[in-house]
C-alpha cells in the first residue's frame, strides 16, 4: 500500500519513525518536506508550492496515516484528511495503530 503521512510537523520524529515503521511492515511510505531553515522566510508562493506537493502525494496514495499524536490535529492536518476522504482514500490514524508499529 503506498501511504502518505500527514501531521504537524512539531513532530516530525516521530513522523520520520513511524515512516520507517510502516516501510518494514512492506508499504511504500510517502513522508512531507521537513523544512531544512525556518519555516517563517518561506514566501507565500513557496508556502503554496509544499502544500500543493504534498496534496498531489494524497493524491497518488491508496491511504493518508495521520499522526496524531497526543490526539493532536491542526488545521492543515484537517484539511488534508478532508482532501484524502474527496478522493476515496483510507484515512488511518496513530493512535489507532501505535500498539502494531510498536511490535
Amino acid at each position: 500500500m503506498i501511504i502518505t503521512i500527514c501531521g504537524s510537523l512539531k513532530y516530525k520524529q516521530e513522523m520520520i519513525s513511524i515512516a520507517e515503521k510502516m516501510t518494514f511492515l512492506g508499504h511504500c511510505v510517502i513522508t512531507p518536506i521537513f523544512p531544512n531553515s525556518d519555516t517563517e522566510n518561506y514566501t507565500m508562493e513557496q508556502i503554496q508550492k509544499l502544500k500543493n506537493a504534498h496534496l498531489k502525494k494524497i493524491e497518488i496514495s491508496d491511504a493518508i496515516l495521520v499522526v496524531n499524536v497526543n490526539n493532536y490535529i491542526g488545521d492543515s492536518t484537517r484539511l488534508e484528511i478532508e482532501y484524502a476522504k474527496q478522493h476515496s482514500k483510507q484515512v488511518l490514524y496513530y493512535t489507532d495503530i501505535m500498539q502494531d508499529l510498536e511490535k
